[in-house]
């Protein structure tokens, strides 16, 4: 199953949510002290807030996946195109475990492509370890692609 993934930045959190029950009928799936995330059914959507950024309003706007085949196969059709595309594997973001591609339309909007395999206890890694070589990743915020130039990976 695809879902349609929408990332927002929130002032409150307690609000937001309050809101976003109201709106989607149900509880989040996942609730940490400065993150919800609903998994709805109808219609299919991951929606994620947070208060991780002074900045509010849509952060980015993704596919979450359901294994590695469609990951590769929507990343495949982004390639033919060369649309800007950058992989991200094996990380920690929004208190999950995923892999992902992150690229942007003709217009800039950010799209972040998914698959995640597992959760975690933290929202994700911590740009304050750039400086350790051991940090896989720790250069790039969470939740934001490193760049969106066109990869090489393999498919």
């Amino acid at each position: 199953m695809k879902r349609l993934h929408i990332h927002l930045k929130v002032e409150d959190l307690e609000q937001s949510i309050m809101y976003y029950n109201a709106l989607f009928g149900t509880e989040p799936a996942r609730r940490e002290a400065d993150y919800a995330k609903w998994m709805l059914d109808e219609p299919s959507a991951n929606i994620a807030i947070s208060s991780r950024s002074e900045k509010t309003g849509v952060d980015h706007v993704g596919i979450s996946l359901d294994n590695q085949e469609q990951l590769e196969s929507t990343a495949n059709r982004l390639r033919a195109i060369e649309a800007p595309l950058s992989a991200e594997n094996d990380t920690t973001c929004c208190y999950a475990n995923s892999d992902k591609y992150w690229s942007h339309d003709p217009q800039g909007a950010i799209w972040e492509l998914f698959h995640t395999f597992g959760s975690s206890d933290v929202f994700g890694k911590d740009p304050e370890l750039v400086a350790d070589e051991n940090a896989n990743q720790a250069s790039a915020p969470c939740c934001a692609p490193q760049t969106t130039t066109p990869t090489q990976s393999s498919p």
